[in-house]
């Protein structure tokens, strides 16, 4: 698999059998007899690989003992590297219990003096695609034990330079793993915070009200402020439907242009049929494509020029209601509890279902404005954190490419 005229200098090329001490896959005790599950060994299967990063430290299934003994599986030692070899193919992973595994996972215990567990888990990981582009070329689709002896990889002789640059990646990996953990923390927040700044609103001092401190009443909707109101849409919009334009598939495929086109499976780029000026919101109407979205993301605040096919309304706020309130009320409510189906037991988004949703509005345009406010700053807060992770994944990539290579040494970090 690697060339061997591109081996760096104090490196060697290897074969997967040479530095493996033991290289033997899973297996599974029979589903149907209950003596074998829910005991107290670890089972992994693809889904707990798929589901954690780098490191296996608990798995959805356990067997029992007696599960063990009637299978396949064996007691894999802890800091072993598990390698998914059957559908979700190539994806190491570093166990940091014992465990048994299913027949879908290759398990290798390297050899310490050869090669590190961290440094052969990053090797394997960036050398994924070339390893799926090489079994995609056999008779083999999958991958085996025998196919995976016979890889072969140019790597430090040195297992001091080999876990310098483990060190390095894993540093990245830390930064990546810590920065996720704030998205998700914020979105968690974000979540909380929208569902309040929606229905409860905030005071002339910018807090969010309760009912412990503020006068509410009863509505279709629930309990809402007194300076709030529980209307139909149709009093709070300018409906845009006549700007819409029916496009067949075929000529869909043959359009190109500048602007972007709305049609029943979403915004697609660089179609120019029809174009709408300035800010609107867009519900799909189709019933199949409105259930294939969920939270509410068949809204879609659109800015600027675009084109929208007649599977889409176009709904622009009035001087009750403005354009993006519209947006985030819808984006994070479930409309379909209001709709009926029609047809084969599908949903259909028409004029008079659209107009007749019921929509909570602080009559206080400032009041829309302030909560809008609060939702952007948060929105753009853990976008600046999205936009950095997506860097550091980039710089991992780079950075595993040059180090894995030895295009780029770590020798003169080596004390």
């Amino acid at each position: 698999m690697e060339e061997n005229n591109s081996i760096p200098d104090g490196w060697h090329l290897k074969q997967v059998v040479e530095f493996a001490s033991k290289i033997q896959s899973g297996g599974t005790p029979k589903s149907d007899n209950l003596e074998y599950y829910n005991g107290e060994i670890p089972f992994v299967a693809i889904d707990d690989l798929s589901k954690s990063n780098k490191y296996i430290s608990k798995t959805q299934k356990k067997i029992t003992n007696k599960g063990l003994l009637n299978s396949s599986a064996w007691l894999v030692p802890k800091y072993s590297l598990l390698y998914s070899i059957y559908a979700t193919l190539g994806v190491p992973r570093i166990n940091l219990i014992e465990v048994a595994t299913n027949q879908a996972i290759l398990n290798i215990i390297p050899k310490k003096k050869i090669i590190s567990l961290e440094f052969l888990y990053y090797l394997l990981l960036e050398k994924r695609n070339t390893i799926l582009s090489h079994s995609a070329h056999t008779t083999q689709s999958n991958l085996n034990a025998k196919v995976v002896k016979e890889l072969e990889f140019v790597f430090p002789k040195s297992t001091i330079e080999q876990n310098k640059i483990a060190e390095i990646l894993s540093k990245i990996d830390e930064a990546i793993s810590e920065t996720k953990i704030i998205i998700t923390k914020y979105n968690r927040i974000k979540t909380g915070l929208i569902q309040d700044l929606l229905t409860k609103g905030i005071d002339d001092k910018g807090n969010i009200r309760s009912e412990e401190t503020h006068e509410f009443k009863d509505s279709p909707l629930g309990r809402i402020p007194k300076e709030w109101d529980c209307l139909e849409l149709r009093k709070c919009i300018e409906l845009h439907n006549n700007k819409r334009k029916p496009i067949s598939a075929l000529v869909r495929a043959k359009m190109i242009g500048e602007f972007p086109y709305y049609g029943a499976t979403g915004i697609i780029d660089n179609i120019n049929i029809y174009n709408v000026e300035g800010e609107f919101v867009l519900f799909g109407e189709d019933g199949d494509h409105f259930l294939k979205w969920k939270n509410q993301e068949q809204t879609i605040l659109v800015n600027g020029k675009f084109n929208v096919s007649n599977h889409a309304h176009i709904v622009k706020g009035n001087h009750i209601c403005s354009t993006k309130w519209l947006h985030y009320f819808y984006f994070h409510r479930d409309i379909t509890f209001h709709l009926t189906r029609q047809g084969a037991g599908r949903f259909k988004l028409n004029k008079e279902s659209l107009s007749s949703l019921p929509i909570l509005v602080p009559r206080d345009i400032n009041e829309q404005i302030k909560i809008i406010d609060k939702i952007e700053y948060l929105n753009n807060f853990i976008n600046l954190y999205k936009i950095q992770n997506e860097k550091l994944q980039a710089n991992k990539t780079g950075l595993m490419k040059d180090l894995l290579s030895g295009k780029k040494r770590v020798t003169h970090l080596i004390n």
